[in-house]
This record gives C-alpha cells, sequence and structure tokens, in this order.
C-alpha cells in the first residue's frame, strides 16, 4: 500500500517537474524575445517584460543593459535545464532499487546546475546594486538567492545516494 502511495507521489513530482520546466522555458524564451525586440527597438525596453522599464539602464549604457538581460536569461534557463534534471531523476527512480549510478550522477548536476543559477542571482544582483549607484529610475527586481539552501541539501542527497549505490553495488556482488 505504501509503495503505491510512493509511486503516486513520484508521479504528481514528476508532473508539476514538467509544468515548471515548461514555464521556466517560456520565461527564459520570453526574455530572450523581449531582448531581441528591444535591440532594435529601443523604445521597447520601457515594457521589456511584465512591465519592468530598463529604458534608463539602456540610454546610459548598452553593455549593461545587455549584461544585466542576459544574466536574466542566464537564470531562468539554468532552473529551466534544472528542472530537466529533476525530470530525469524522478523518471529515473524505481522503488525496486532506488540506487543507481544514474540516479545518482543526475542528482549531482542538479545541484551543479542549481549552484551555478545562484551564482549568476548573485552577480545579478550585484550588477543591479551597482547600476543603481549611477542609474536614476532603475527598477530592482532582484532574483532570491535562497535557493541555495537547496543546492546544498540536493547535494547531501546525491552522496547519499552514491553510497547507496555502492552499497547496492557490494550487496549484489554478495549475493
Amino acid at each position: 500500500m505504501k509503495t503505491k502511495k510512493t509511486q503516486n507521489v513520484l508521479a504528481s513530482l514528476n508532473v508539476l517537474a514538467w509544468i515548471a520546466f515548461i514555464g521556466l522555458a517560456i520565461e527564459a524564451g520570453s526574455w530572450l524575445t523581449a531582448y531581441g525586440v528591444s535591440i532594435f527597438k529601443p523604445e521597447a525596453s520601457k515594457n521589456l517584460y511584465e512591465g519592468l522599464d530598463l529604458s534608463h539602464l539602456r540610454a546610459y549604457s548598452f553593455v549593461h543593459y545587455s549584461i544585466l538581460v542576459l544574466l536574466k536569461i542566464a537564470f531562468y534557463s539554468l532552473e529551466a535545464y534544472a528542472a530537466y534534471l529533476l525530470i530525469k531523476v524522478l523518471s529515473k527512480i524505481k522503488l525496486a532499487s532506488p540506487f543507481t549510478k544514474e540516479v545518482a550522477k543526475s542528482l549531482v548536476g542538479l545541484s551543479n546546475i542549481i549552484t551555478a543559477a545562484w551564482i549568476v542571482a548573485a552577480v545579478h544582483n550585484s550588477h543591479i546594486r551597482w547600476m543603481s549607484y549611477d542609474v536614476t529610475g532603475l527598477e530592482t527586481n532582484a532574483i532570491p538567492l535562497e535557493f541555495i539552501f537547496v543546492a546544498g541539501v540536493v547535494y547531501v542527497l546525491a552522496q547519499i545516494f552514491k553510497k547507496g549505490v555502492e552499497l547496492q553495488t557490494e550487496n549484489d556482488l554478495t549475493v
């Protein structure tokens, strides 16, 4: 009975991961499209995405404007890739033998991608803070940095899965 509940939870998490992946991929694509339009039509930077006005920054420096927007695109792309890796992990987990090298490797990759997203978010937030001193009227939409904790938890889980793979392999050799 518990196995059925666990399978249902894993299936539900897989659906949620797909929803997150699609949403984040759309977000990254929307930022990329908005940036592409704003390259050729500078007035588009007044309502870049979801009402964000970066026209003051674009008028100040196109390079800094591009850095800021490309960091946002990189962040959402990394988050989308993290959701994709989560989908891979959830689809590979089998309750009969959950500890596999593939799952452990995917968890390590997921941890690395979340850490990379955190680094991009930190650089983005620092860049906004730095630019807000020079550019008046700059809207500051900082990216939350709390998910570094999630990266740590996923890394610990990856190490547990690695150890589980070793123990399961030892067990298979013993039998």
